[in-house]
């Protein structure tokens, strides 16, 4: 099997950002695709008592500084399965730089978006639209996830609509 779905292009026919679920809202396992084998499987259990809170998974044709695709958080009061694929709306993103063991820093970004089809946050334009305690919890939820793991983060902070399709843009694998 070959890593067709990491190839695919990052944005549908309509400008629509393509988000490949791993893990859906409600999962208390992070799950990965292994291109090798074409299949999701779980990577490791997240802490005790920690959910996803939202559908997480990645944008296919893209490369990060972590030499995975670029990472997506897509805000929606459903869950859907990994392996599905959302046409989103990009809200913006937040700014980590992530170290691993004794390495270098790097980039880690988590990318919000909302689905196209969603209709109750069709008034968000901005990540930053959303209330203050609402993107403190999505910090702590990003922060508390690598705890038991060898990955120390840094929340740099948010980032608009527009320089988050610059990074994107910048990510092409």
């Amino acid at each position: 099997m070959d890593d067709d779905l990491l190839r695919l292009d990052p944005y549908n026919d309509e400008g629509a950002l393509r988000v490949f679920v791993e893990a859906p809202r409600g999962s208390s396992l992070k799950f990965e695709y292994d291109p090798h084998l074409g299949v999701f499987s779980v990577s490791r259990e997240l802490p005790l008592g920690v959910t996803y809170p939202f559908d997480w998974g990645f944008i296919p044709g893209t490369l990060g500084d972590d030499g995975d695709p670029l990472d997506a958080l897509v805000l929606h009061h459903s869950s859907t399965y990994p392996g599905v694929l959302l046409p989103c709306r990009i809200l913006g993103m937040v700014e980590i730089v992530q170290r691993e063991g004794k390495g270098r820093p790097e980039v880690n970004n988590r990318i919000i978006a909302t689905p196209c089809w969603h209709t109750a946050l069709d008034d968000l334009e901005e990540a930053r639209d959303l209330p203050k305690t609402a993107r403190e919890q999505l910090e702590q939820f990003f922060l508390t996830t690598a705890t038991l793991t060898e990955k120390r983060l840094k929340i740099k902070g948010w980032a608009t609509r527009r320089d988050t399709e610059k990074f994107i843009a910048k990510s092409l694998a």
